[in-house]
């Protein structure tokens, strides 16, 4: 299985369904190849040369889409990188390589004036991938030591993002463009996948659309499906072999499996063989952060038996029925009670735990029933607003028409 080769018309016949296979990666509703004189153009409006692997992919593909996961450190954060576009010129939105680059001459135009500097109206970062306005992959085409290194920008989002990255970051992807695809991989298996969504979705359906209504071979689709899983990362064997506590990219990954899925004997595993839970798997958020804001209370309570960090606001994170047992573990191992903390218990359905934290913020000397009743009634007019706008039928919520009012019941009949 890791050594998948296509022959000559087998790949002639995917190029024609749009995929192109580029330095062990596969890009499909690819582009035709990049005309010489376009090349020539970008090249044109660069402070020094563009890195070969760049000017090999575009004579391959003059864009198209990638569907893998990137997880990079960013301003002390683990972000995930949306590199889902090959930008390309004539495309609509977000994709136009030409607009990119029109939009990064006026940014250094703009640097250059406040800085009161003349600008050499040469680009010394190239952007040729990323995903619509918030994530950019860019190659350094200024000479020097990092001429040809592949490197991400992501735009910060608001304060109210919890844990995720508040202002805009750049790191390095790799050293040059097969390094970075080398980057790409995918922490779930796409035909066996821990969730509803998943990195592989997107992929898998063009090949079925490619299949069912424009005759792609199933054999050649299922072989192309082989090669595509290569990129899947492997931390079981690792873990058998008791190595994975010195791989700690790869046990993030092991860890955010663990709570996609719940599964706490996997959390004593993980523990048993010396991984670490120190520090943040997604974001800025700890592992106890993540499963709690998803639901994963088996996981949560395994992670805080185990050691794993409570950050102060874990409680914050609640949307689901937590047990008072686990509610417990976190109050004692360093989440501050708040009072809405205490509506979200409520609302949840999870009286127990509500009381809980009630009983922690009297004691840390706040007044909980006037705040209290100031937060659910907020909740109480979002949740209902929120269900009248479902009656129209062109309006969705993640809870649904049923769990919205399941939850304005709970916090309706809930009393401190």
């Amino acid at each position: 299985m890791n050594d998948i080769r296509f022959a000559p018309d087998e790949l002639s016949t995917l190029r024609k369904h749009g995929i192109v296979l580029f330095a062990d990666r596969v890009i499909f509703d690819a582009q035709p190849p990049m005309p010489a004189q376009q090349i020539a153009a970008v090249q044109a409006l660069c402070a020094g040369p563009l890195p070969e692997a760049l000017v090999a992919l575009w004579q391959q593909t003059s864009g198209g889409r990638l569907d893998y996961d990137l997880t990079l450190e960013m301003n002390g954060n683990i972000e995930a990188i949306s590199w889902t576009e090959l930008f390309w010129d004539g495309s609509d939105g977000y994709h136009d390589l030409q607009g990119w680059i029109e939009h990064e001459q006026e940014l250094a135009e703009d640097a250059a004036d406040e800085s009161g500097t003349p600008w050499s109206g040469k680009l010394t970062h190239l952007p040729f991938g990323g995903f619509e306005y918030t994530d950019r992959i860019y190659a350094v085409v200024e000479p020097g030591a990092e001429h040809g290194h592949i490197v991400a920008w992501k735009k910060g989002l608001p304060p109210a993002w919890t844990h995720a990255l508040h202002e805009d970051g750049v790191t390095t992807v790799a050293t040059d463009l097969h390094g970075a695809f080398a980057a790409l991989h995918l922490e779930e298996d796409p035909l066996a996948p821990a969730g509803d969504y998943f990195s592989g979705q997107t992929l898998l359906e063009y090949l079925d659309d490619r299949h069912q209504d424009h005759g792609l071979d199933l054999d050649l689709m299922d072989k192309l499906v082989a090669f595509y899983s290569r990129a899947v990362l492997d931390w079981r064997t690792p873990l058998a072999e008791a190595t994975l506590r010195h791989r700690p990219a790869l046990a993030r990954v092991a860890l955010r499996h663990a709570i996609a899925t719940d599964d706490a004997a996997l959390i004593v595993q993980l523990a048993a063989a010396g991984v670490s839970f120190e520090g943040p798997v997604h974001g800025s958020a700890l592992a106890t952060d993540i499963a709690v804001g998803h639901g994963a209370f088996a996981t949560a309570a395994a992670l805080v038996r185990a050691g794993a960090p409570v950050a102060a606001d874990a409680l914050r994170n609640i949307d689901g029925q937590i047990a008072p047992e686990l509610t417990s573990a976190l109050l004692a191992n360093g989440a501050e009670p708040n009072v809405a903390a205490i509506v979200k218990c409520a609302a949840c359905g999870a009286p127990a735990s509500a009381h809980l934290i009630a009983d922690a913020c009297a004691q840390a000397g706040i007044d909980v029933p006037p705040a209290f009743v100031a937060d659910r009634d907020a909740m109480l007019l979002e949740l209902e607003t929120s269900l009248a706008k479902m009656a129209d039928g062109k309006h969705g919520h993640y809870l649904g028409q049923e769990g919205l009012a399941e939850r304005i019941e709970h916090l309706q009949t809930f009393r401190l």
